[in-house]
């Protein structure tokens, strides 16, 4: 049952990550209403010091871990039911082995990604080394 769960956590971070490549083009398509009321002043993003290091080794685990998410989804769409969780066990496994060969903790990785999330500086660097 701990593979399962590993796998769906997984899930969610992969994306999360895939989420990071498509989040600026969505803002982007954003049009701000006019007028006095719709006026919103940000927040100015918190600065995050990562590590250019670290910001490598999180986009290199997350491009393999998007790698073996596909070829893991393929393969539990065409699987009968027996098998879905055996294959749940070693999607999540290899993702966390893609996480841990890179250097980084699970830990590590997911909060990687969720700063990439919240702050706009940090996903871009995160982005620009995912290409």
């Amino acid at each position: 049952m701990q593979s399962t769960t590993r796998f769906g956590t997984w899930c969610a971070l992969t994306l999360t990550a895939a989420g990071l490549l498509v989040m600026p083009a969505a803002q982007a398509q954003q049009q701000s209403p006019s007028g006095p009321s719709s006026v919103i002043t940000p927040s100015p993003p918190t600065p995050t010091n990562i590590p250019d290091k670290k910001l490598d080794a999180a986009a290199a685990a997350a491009k393999k871990v998007s790698v073996i998410k596909n070829k893991y989804d393929q393969q539990l769409a065409q699987a009968p039911v027996a098998e879905k969780q055996r294959l749940e066990g070693e999607a999540g496994d290899a993702m966390a082995k893609a996480v841990i060969d890179q250097g980084l903790s699970i830990e590590e990785y997911k909060t990687i990604l969720q700063v990439a999330q919240k702050d706009p500086g940090v996903r871009d660097k995160l982005l620009q080394r995912m290409k």
